[in-house]
């Protein structure tokens, strides 16, 4: 009897034991690696809501005008349906990419600089099929950006009321930049169609989902130096940030 019952005890032990590594696996896997802090200046003044993406990483949105904006550069690794998004690390590969795929800016592992600065996509994540924005959200045609800027003013002075207010991560003088819109314009730079990396703290650059019509894609850029938002054509193997837009 004694015998059995330190069978049975040492079975439940082992039981217990193997329930726990199953949980705690599961618990491991669920949890996403890149949930840091960000730094990101935002305008007290105003009321954000949030959005949670397909990782299960919540940002805030800002209504502006008629349009509802994530307020933080996306930083997903999973395309809608699940399916995971490629990361490319080497300059040759992300050269050579013609199918979607991400980075962070210098191949970054910090959590809080992936949280607050997001990651660079090509375009061709952009244009997948399964959808890099989660559901009820889009990525901005041109024609969107034109009518967010078109509310803020011109093209000459909204950069300078989307730029995060302040130098923590702009670099100086971040000419004209007050935020008053709330879309908290970060700088998280670019990776040039070669995959070299630059710009960082000086530019914030956004795909939108226009082609243009020498086959490169239309993007809109904000710099430190001046109030303006640019509006650029780029190759589709260039890296940039990304913002949503509510549907």
């Amino acid at each position: 009897i004694i015998m059995t019952k330190m069978i049975a005890n040492t079975l439940l032990i082992v039981y217990s034991i193997f329930l726990i590594s199953i949980f705690g696996c599961q618990k491991d896997e669920i949890e996403n690696p890149i949930q840091g802090n960000s730094s990101a200046v935002f305008n007290p003044q105003l009321t954000y809501g949030t959005m949670t993406d397909q990782d299960g990483i919540t940002y805030k949105t800002v209504t502006i005008g008629s349009q509802t904006w994530m307020a933080e550069n996306l930083r997903t690794s999973k395309y809608r349906n699940g399916d995971k998004i490629p990361v490319t690390s080497s300059n040759s590969s992300w050269a050579s990419s013609r199918s979607g795929t991400y980075c962070v800016f210098n191949n970054s592992s910090d959590a809080d600089f992936i949280a607050t600065y997001g990651f660079l996509y090509n375009w061709y994540a952009i244009a997948d099929s399964r959808n890099i924005a989660p559901e009820g959200w889009h990525v901005p045609t041109d024609a969107e950006w034109d009518i967010l800027i078109e509310f803020l003013g011109s093209s000459n002075v909204s950069g300078g009321k989307m730029k995060e207010s302040g130098m923590l991560h702009w670099n100086s003088p971040n000419s004209g930049a007050t935020n008053e819109s709330g879309f908290t314009a970060l700088p998280g730079g670019l990776r040039h169609y070669d995959g070299s990396f630059g710009m960082l703290k000086e530019h914030g650059s956004w795909w939108s989902t226009t082609p243009t019509s020498n086959g490169e894609v239309w993007i809109r850029d904000i710099y430190f130096q001046n109030t303006n938002i640019g509006r650029y054509e780029f190759a589709k193997t260039s890296g940039f940030s990304v913002r949503c837009i509510k549907d």
